[in-house]
C-alpha cells in the first residue's frame, strides 16, 4: 500500500476560551476544519463502516475536538478513567508534540469516560492521573451513565477541549505550532467491531499504537 499521511490546518479561534462547550459546538461547526474518518484499513477482517466524522479548532490554550458517529450498535460499559474505553462506541485522538515519540493517546466512549497516556509504544507508558484527566473537557451527547449494548439507528456526538499544557505545548498567536497525529473509531467489543482511522494505516492487522502513519496537524 502506498501510505500518503494527511496534513490538517486547525484554525485558531479564541473565542473558544470564552463559552460553554454548549456554545462551543456551534463555533466549531461554523469555523471550525471538519474531516471524515473514512480510511478502512483492514476491511477485509472489518469491513463495517460507521459514519464518523470530527470538527476541530483550537482557543490558544486548548484543543476542541467535535466528534460526530451514526452506527448501528451503541456500547458504553466503562465508566471509570483510564478504563478498557476502546471495547465501546469509541472515538479516540492520538498526538505526538515532537514527531513520533512521546504520543499521548486520548480515548473517549460515547458517555465521555475517558482513557489517556503518554507513551512510547503501545507497551510502555504512563496513564495520566485522574487529576490530570479533569482537565480534559467533555459533552457527551448521550449522557453520562453506562449502558450494555443497544441495536438500531444511532447518531451521536462528543466534544472535548484538551489542554495543550497536557501534552507540554504552548502556542504564541502568530506562530503556526505543528504536532502529529491520527484520529480514530473503535468499538472492540460490540457486535460489529471496527477499526477507522482519518490517516492511513499500513499494518497487517488494526494498530493504532503506530506513529509512522500520523498525518500532520498544524495549529494556525
Amino acid at each position: 500500500m502506498n501510505i500518503q499521511p494527511k496534513t490538517l490546518n486547525v484554525p485558531y479561534i479564541p473565542e473558544l476560551n470564552d463559552v460553554q462547550l454548549e456554545d462551543a459546538v456551534g463555533i466549531l461547526d461554523e469555523k471550525g476544519e471538519r474531516r471524515t474518518i473514512d480510511c478502512l484499513n483492514w476491511k477485509d477482517q472489518f469491513p463495517y463502516h460507521p459514519l464518523t466524522a470530527f470538527s476541530i479548532a483550537h482557543s490558544g490554550t486548548h484543543i476542541f475536538l467535535d466528534f460526530f458517529v451514526r452506527c448501528n450498535y451503541l456500547r458504553a460499559v466503562n465508566y471509570k478513567n483510564n478504563s478498557d474505553v476502546y471495547q465501546d462506541s469509541c472515538v479516540e485522538f492520538f498526538v505526538a508534540p515532537e514527531g513520533n515519540a512521546p504520543y499521548y493517546n486520548f480515548e473517549f466512549n460515547c458517555i465521555g469516560t475517558i482513557h489517556a497516556a503518554k507513551r512510547m509504544d503501545r507497551h510502555n507508558g504512563t496513564l495520566l492521573s485522574d487529576d490530570e484527566l479533569s482537565l480534559v473537557r467533555r459533552l457527551p451527547s448521550c449522557g453520562t451513565r453506562p449502558f450494555e449494548e443497544l441495536e438500531g439507528i444511532f447518531s451521536w456526538n462528543i466534544l472535548v477541549a484538551i489542554p495543550l499544557k497536557l501534552i507540554g505545548k504552548s502556542y504564541t498567536p502568530g506562530t503556526p505550532l505543528t504536532l502529529h497525529g491520527n484520529f480514530y473509531k473503535c468499538a472492540d467489543a460490540t457486535s460489529h467491531p471496527h477499526y477507522l482511522s482519518w490517516s492511513p494505516i499500513d499494518t497487517p492487522t488494526p494498530d493504532f499504537h503506530r506513529p509512522e502513519f500520523f498525518g500532520t496537524i498544524v495549529l494556525e
